[in-house]
């Protein structure tokens, strides 16, 4: 049987580690795809290399896009990340730590990388259950990049259908977590915090951790990533 080639976008993230070990249990050889993308919580990325090789992915690419140059975001400028807001406001708005554009960006790179390796599946750890309310995790994103997938690409034209696997996107983050300790997923290795200290020591206040934390005390784990104490 042929091994099927697939491109993971990964964060470092418990969510895309978790949707890597889903992709793999489907039989895909995975190709990873991370960005430096002036992003304020830039220690992803080693979590993203750590998370790659636990993976035993076949290549991990980490691309260089300076979105840090238009700014517009807490992730990407010099605005504060909001700290300690009430679950339930997570999703009454969009938060200024939504990158303008930012999955329909990393979305084109990796439909552009499997175009080369003759790959129609791309897997990205969305979810719009407990999340901040960015409109590029919706379902109906995801389709409606497929969509414009068929009509841009070479493979679509040919009527070979691109698929974007969003596994998570209808879980909460406790079943996030159920799920990746099912798939053996290391969350040590992971890493979510929007604002870090210099250690890569996780705030424990940003939405991100938050809604990491809510996860895992709703499995009734603990969080084994590292956080801040407070002073």
């Amino acid at each position: 049987m042929t091994t099927r080639r697939a491109v993971l976008l990964l964060s470092g993230g418990m969510d895309s580690a978790t949707t890597g070990a889903i992709a793999r249990e489907q039989g895909f050889d995975l190709y990873a795809l991370s960005f430096r993308y002036g992003q304020r919580h830039a220690i992803e990325l080693e979590a993203a290399r750590r998370v790659a090789a636990a993976l035993d992915v076949t290549r991990h690419a980490v691309l260089d896009i300076d979105l840090a140059a238009f700014g517009g975001s807490a992730l990407t400028a010099g605005i504060d990340v909001p700290k300690d807001r009430p679950l339930a406001a997570m999703d009454a708005a969009i938060p200024v730590t939504y990158v303008p554009a930012r999955n329909t960006i990393f979305l084109s790179f990796a439909l552009g990388w499997a175009e080369t390796l003759d790959s129609t599946d791309l897997f990205i750890g969305a979810n719009a259950i407990d999340y901040s309310g960015y409109p590029d995790c919706r379902p109906e994103f995801m389709r409606a990049f497929e969509a414009m997938a068929r009509l841009g690409t070479k493979m679509g034209t040919e009527g070979r259908a691109i698929t974007i696997h969003a596994p998570l996107i209808r879980m909460t983050k406790r079943q996030i977590v159920e799920r990746g300790r099912e798939l053996g997923v290391d969350f040590s290795l992971t890493r979510t915090c929007y604002d870090p200290n210099e250690r890569g020591d996780a705030c424990g206040r940003c939405d991100a951790c938050l809604l990491r934390l809510k996860g895992f005390a709703e499995a009734g784990l603990s969080d084994p990533a590292p956080y801040a104490r407070a002073s």
